[in-house]
């Protein structure tokens, strides 16, 4: 039977062409939404600098003697 082209198996068009669209379009804007997002913002999710500098020494990414110092850096900055 023909149905005067009008059907979901014609070309790119009817419901899987839309659907195609709609996705590849969702896709398109995630993508350029986590660019734009990746360089902005505060990453450390409002922790101070001193919660990330024990968070590093507890992790054993710096040492003692580092720790101490960069803590002195930290607390001379805030005064």
């Amino acid at each position: 039977m023909m149905d005067g082209g009008v059907g979901f198996t014609h070309g790119a068009g009817g419901f899987f062409g839309i659907l195609f669209w709609i996705i590849l379009i969702a896709l398109v804007v995630l993508a350029v939404s986590r660019v734009a997002g990746s360089g902005s913002g505060n990453r450390t999710g409002g922790k101070s600098a001193l919660e990330i500098l024990d968070e590093r020494y507890a992790r054993g990414e710096i040492d003692q003697q580092e720790y101490e110092q960069k803590r002195r850096d930290i607390r001379q900055q805030d005064d």
